[in-house]
């Protein structure tokens, strides 16, 4: 990736704190788990963003049966499901998908497809037509399946293709991949340990051209 300037045919964005600002929910739900298994949520709760649910819970509690871990999942999705309040769209984003048509966009999120659904109808923004969940891969991010997914779905080459995320367990998948990633927003910053290509304070810094050949993304990172 070029400095300033990155040239793919697709974006391929996540979700939750790239997309939506949905932290404050996110955390509420993981803070009521961990008070019914007895674990101190400020312990973990760096490690669940832009991650499956069940993923997360297998680590903490590497003992426990899997079918609990995907109950517990279940039941947090529901919690979540039901919980909107603060969900809105992170700025930037509403004109950068529209910026974007249908064969050069995807979101790949650890949401499932309900919630991802009910997530961007809360923030006022369109679904794009290709979306891959958790409903969709057997193993969450950080490995590439959801990335590789995407790309497969909407035809382009995983090199081609640009990730932006804002955890680090997405941009190790999008590494993974082989695709470009920029990261987002300040839970990876400039300095981050996980190592996207490029960083940008918000999606207001990304500035999209759309050729017939291609599409020319310039980063202002100042």
């Amino acid at each position: 990736m070029e400095a300033d300037v990155v040239e793919v045919d697709a974006v391929l964005f996540d979700l939750d704190g790239t997309l939506v600002r949905s932290d404050a929910v996110v955390e509420r739900c993981w803070r009521r788990w961990a008070a019914g298994v007895g674990l101190d949520p400020e312990t973990f709760l760096d490690r669940v963003h832009g991650r499956i649910g069940r993923d997360v819970m297998a680590e903490l509690l590497p003992g426990r049966p899997a079918a609990q871990n995907v109950a517990d999942d279940d039941e947090m999705l529901r919690w979540e499901c039901a919980d909107t309040d603060g969900v809105a769209a992170l700025p930037g984003a509403r004109d950068l998908l529209a910026s974007l048509d249908d064969a050069r966009r995807a979101i790949v999120t650890a949401c499932t497809a309900e919630l991802a659904s009910v997530r961007l109808a809360a923030a006022g923004l369109d679904r794009p037509r290709i979306m891959v969940t958790a409903d969709d891969v057997a193993v969450g991010k950080p490995a590439p399946d959801g990335y590789l997914a995407a790309a497969r779905r909407l035809g382009v080459p995983p090199a081609r293709c640009l990730v932006v995320e804002d955890a680090g367990a997405g941009v190790a998948a999008g590494r993974a991949a082989g695709m470009s990633v920029v990261g987002v927003g300040d839970r990876l910053g400039p300095h981050a340990a996980a190592p996207a290509h490029a960083w940008v304070p918000s999606l207001l810094a990304l500035t999209l051209d759309a050729g017939p050949d291609g599409l020319r993304i310039a980063l202002t990172t100042a």
